[in-house]
């Protein structure tokens, strides 16, 4: 396979999932401020999920309040935001159509028509449960895609750089939702531990998807160490960093068996993965959880960018 057109598999799978996961910050972002306006306002909570999605800095030099409509707009709608869901979607329909012979038509319909229909959403009106059902639509696409990716496309080079960009990108939405918490309670020490910290933490639970399977896991109350472990450490739990460290060194295992040859990618691969087998909650919390994901998403990169290399994505 040429090197560009697994670049553009690899890219464009990773931008549908980019496109949901957006969709999932800006969830938290807007039920954190709802829940802590007694606190003392909603804004900070919105700022703290652009900072996670190290989308802050481009916000700022839009010189607008971060509130809710203009920090969703920047966040759904906004060219000019490489994160957002806009940019996303039309970045893997894109990809997509430059690779229309490497994709089943099933895959390249769903992208296309979602593209023109969200073209046909005016921003003025997405507010409120308007927004939260936008998400919603957002994160369905991104199921709908990924249904006809795993139905309809042939398991070879192609499927394999397709999985590895969606686990490569969501492993670091899933370290990215956690760390929020880091940017949440980092101006408000005393709040660890309390009421609001809870619930925010159980937001984030239910940003991931994950609220039923992890009362099927843990049967007690809500508690940050269980919440943090089930999305870092539980092999079983699909968007956990352990899962997605895994499936995407199985991933660039199955690309070094194809082309018969190991790749630099291989060792960041088992190195990502190494890191999160080799510790503890207990560890983890005693070094610092926002230490350990500023690290797992640095080597998460070094995946990404290594894969580049090995198979020249240029």
């Amino acid at each position: 396979m040429l090197g560009r057109t697994a670049q553009n598999l690899y890219w464009l799978s990773r931008y549908v999932e980019r496109a949901e996961n957006m969709a999932r910050l800006l969830e938290v972002g807007y039920r954190m401020s709802l829940t802590s306006r007694r606190e003392g306002g909603s804004s900070e909570h919105l700022i703290s999920m652009m900072q996670a999605a190290e989308v802050d800095e481009d916000f700022a030099k839009k010189d607008r309040p971060a509130d809710v409509d203009t920090v969703a707009h920047f966040m759904m709608f906004d060219p000019t935001n490489p994160s957002s869901v806009y940019t996303c979607l039309q970045a893997a329909r894109t990809n997509a159509r430059t690779v229309r012979t490497a994709i089943t038509s099933d895959m390249w319909e769903t992208l296309n028509s979602a593209w023109l229909e969200f073209s046909q959403i005016r921003p003025r009106d997405v507010r409120g449960a308007k927004l939260l059902e936008l998400l919603e639509w957002v994160k369905h696409l991104s199921h709908e895609f990924r249904g006809a990716l795993l139905g309809t496309i042939l398991r070879d080079d192609g499927f394999a750089f397709l999985q590895a960009g969606n686990f490569v990108e969501r492993a670091d939405n899933t370290a990215r939702i956690l760390d929020m918490k880091y940017y949440v309670l980092l101006p408000r020490a005393k709040m660890v531990g309390g009421d609001l910290d809870i619930q925010q933490w159980t937001l984030i639970l239910r940003a991931a998807s994950a609220h039923r399977s992890y009362r099927h896991v843990y049967h007690d109350r809500y508690k940050a160490h269980n919440i943090a472990d089930f999305l870092i450490l539980r092999p079983e739990m699909p968007r956990s960093l352990i899962y997605c460290a895994r499936f995407i060194e199985s991933q660039v295992e199955t690309l070094a068996q194809f082309y018969g040859k190991k790749q630099v990618c291989d060792d960041a691969a088992q190195q990502l993965r190494a890191m999160v087998e080799g510790t503890t909650m207990d560890t983890i919390f005693a070094h610092g959880l926002h230490e350990f994901l500023t690290e797992f998403m640095a080597r998460n990169n070094r995946v990404s960018d290594s894969l580049s290399e090995s198979y020249n994505f240029y």
